[in-house]
């Protein structure tokens, strides 16, 4: 009778396996900087070394929790600028609408606009290079 058992996992890698270890010692005060990075990053032991010590510039470990919440943070402002901006236009056309509106007013909230978009261009850069640092290999 022939052996019909199927193959259970991931097919094995051609290229690329790891195949040679390296042990290092650390003092207790490194191990648990590098336990506490573990729990932090959500990433193995293994990686955090191997990341730091082949890098160079090429790979950085980011703080993934924190990158959100961050970003959750920037989101809630952009957010409230976004409605502060809406209000100050709706009570603009208010004022016009009742022939009340200053050209002080409008160059006042122009500027503020043009601010506002600049920061926000700026924010958008820094996003960026932060998405490309991300996923660089």
């Amino acid at each position: 009778m022939k052996n019909t058992k199927k193959s259970r996992g991931r097919p094995m890698l051609a290229e690329g396996k790891r195949t040679r270890k390296i042990d290092a010692r650390f003092t207790e005060e490194e191990y648990q900087t590098i336990i506490e990075m573990e729990r932090e990053f959500g990433i193995s032991r293994a990686d955090i070394i191997r990341s730091h010590v082949l890098s160079g510039a090429q790979q950085r470990v980011i703080n993934g929790k924190e990158l959100i919440s961050q970003l959750d943070l920037i989101g809630g402002e952009l957010g409230r600028a976004g409605n502060n901006i809406n209000q100050l236009a709706r009570y603009a056309n208010i004022l016009k609408k009742q022939n009340i509106l200053s050209p002080g007013l409008i160059e006042q909230f122009n500027l503020l606009l043009e601010k506002y978009h600049g920061n926000q261009v700026v924010l958008e850069v820094t996003l960026r290079k932060v998405i490309r640092l991300m996923t660089q290999s």
